[in-house]
């Protein structure tokens, strides 16, 4: 196999990559060798189960970093004028292509391994969805990405409208770790540690065991308790979970504003990250308040903008997200530095809607907490009185929570126009305010249910290409609704209301 150097204009990635590979595979094998090891020496013994878990162990990481080494020699990229090449395959080679002028992210990623050699991967994206769009090289030297990344991304320098702010625009402040405590991933992580304590004890064979273990220390409690304990116990781990998974995201987490018109978010203990938005792709931005981290008065902001990265890999990273929870004030803050406006339109007045959505969400929120109590009414009535105080018991604690919930997501309902943006806020388990720049408006879409008709209210959805592509100002006033798109977009939809008969 020939290992001469590809033509000039080509580039190849590093070769240090089979090492890395090597390494990482090597980890994984070892984690699974104890198991395998334990259960092998059931039938052989130790000493040959040894030998035969070691010998595999060899060949799979001999395996793997051979393939690697042929996907290495066999792989070359190359930057042009107008386009960037991709070229990777041994009997079927791959070809791909990206203009220049569509690349819209240059992010750079490297773990922990690739970080001690001095290495990342780049991801080169146009925004567009599907794995068409985007051009990964896995890995490069952090130099090479750094100037793919400023190549890439390099734009004629536009003056932008606003305050001009360049450089730091918001820095990790580690007081905001007490946040990462109240969201939602604590207890699915809780959960996730109580199923990994039976799925490993179950791969060595002493869930029984275990089992048996945990009976005996809460053998004289009454089991209400020892449900209390074991949930409080799975919410700790879950806790020191969401603490670690928040260090690792965002330690050294640092929003900048590049020359040129880029906002760049580098964070990451382990694993860093670096994610570039341009600003000329940014729409607004949406502030989120998880019901937690509301309660404690913060928020997190994201970018609503065009281009961003929409494959697989790219939506488990946060890859909007400009800032971390944060308190409330500071995320405002932040969010008028990122827009260059003097105010921040997600902290602008809104106007609130009918009280007739208040009765809507009251009843939804009723309907949900009332179903399961009805269907374990009946079946008490069926099949044993227990489940009559089981129902009982759900009433007593639903109840009071769908009202409350329902109350809060009516007082959350608002909208306006904030200069050039506008504002929609809804939601309560998680709250929304998006500030989207009314240009980026490229149609509305009202919807009005038969009882939303006979209460006089509509649903009004502003679509654009960027974000989530469509943002919703719920139950809103019938003529109010109508009047605010009609004021936010001029010209879009009084053609249609021009239309609309009188009376409707």
């Amino acid at each position: 196999m020939s290992t001469a150097a590809p033509p000039a204009d080509w580039h190849r990635l590093d070769p240090r990559t089979v090492l890395v590979t090597a390494l990482v595979v090597a980890g994984v094998v070892s984690g699974a060798a104890i198991p395998v090891t334990l259960g092998l020496t059931r039938v052989f013994g130790f000493p040959a189960a040894v030998l035969q878990a070691l010998a595999g162990a060899l060949l799979v990481i001999g395996v793997a970093a051979g393939a690697d080494r042929v996907r290495w020699h066999r792989t070359r990229y190359r930057v042009g004028e107008e386009r960037v090449d991709l070229h990777t395959g041994l009997l079927l080679v791959k070809r791909r292509s990206l203009a220049r002028d569509r690349i819209r992210t240059v992010d750079l990623t490297a773990n922990l391994m690739l970080r001690l050699l001095g290495l990342v991967t780049v991801r080169i994206g146009t925004g567009e969805q599907g794995s068409e769009s985007t051009l990964v090289l896995d890995p490069v030297t952090r130099a090479e990405g750094e100037r793919l990344r400023l190549l890439l991304l390099e734009r004629a320098a536009t003056a932008s409208p606003g305050i001009h702010r360049e450089g730091e625009l918001a820095v990790l402040d580690p007081r905001w770790i007490r946040y990462a405590p109240v969201s939602f991933v604590a207890p699915m992580l809780g959960g996730a540690a109580a199923g990994a304590v039976m799925q490993v004890s179950d791969w060595i064979g002493a869930q029984g065991q275990v089992i048996e273990w945990v009976g005996d220390r809460f053998r004289e409690t009454p089991l209400l308790w020892t449900i209390i304990v074991l949930v409080l116990a799975a919410l700790v781990a879950g806790v020191v979970g969401a603490l670690g998974l928040w260090i690792e995201m965002w330690w050294n987490y640092r929003l900048e504003r590049e020359a040129g018109g880029t906002l760049r978010v580098r964070r990451g203990l382990f694993t860093s990250r670096s994610i570039s938005v341009e600003e000329a792709r940014l729409r607004g931005v949406d502030l989120v308040e998880p019901l937690g981290v509301r309660l404690l008065g913060a928020a997190r902001l994201d970018a609503i903008t065009t281009g961003l990265a929409k494959d697989h890999e790219a939506r488990n990273a946060d890859h909007n997200t400009l800032l971390p929870a944060a308190p409330r004030t500071r995320a405002d803050s932040v969010a008028a530095d990122v827009l260059r406006e003097p105010d921040t339109p997600t902290g602008a007045a809104l106007t609130p809607h009918p009280r007739a959505a208040r009765g809507r969400r009251l009843r939804w929120s009723l309907a949900a907490a009332l179903g399961p109590v009805l269907i374990l009414t009946l079946l008490g009535a069926l099949l044993t009185p227990v489940l009559l105080w089981i129902a009982l018991g759900c009433a007593v604690v639903a109840v009071p929570v769908a009202v409350a919930l329902a109350l809060d997501a009516y007082r959350a309902l608002g909208h306006a126009l904030s200069g050039r943006y506008l504002v929609t806020r809804s939601g309560t388990v998680r709250r929304s305010t998006a500030a989207l720049e009314r240009a980026g408006v490229i149609g509305w879409t009202v919807k009005q249910s038969v009882f939303q008709r006979r209460a006089g209210l509509l649903s009004i959805t502003a679509t654009t290409a960027a974000g989530g592509g469509a943002y919703t100002a719920y139950d809103t006033d019938a003529s109010e609704g109508l009047t605010f798109a009609a004021d936010a977009v001029p010209g879009l939809l009084e053609p249609f209301l021009e239309r609309s008969p009188k009376g409707a």
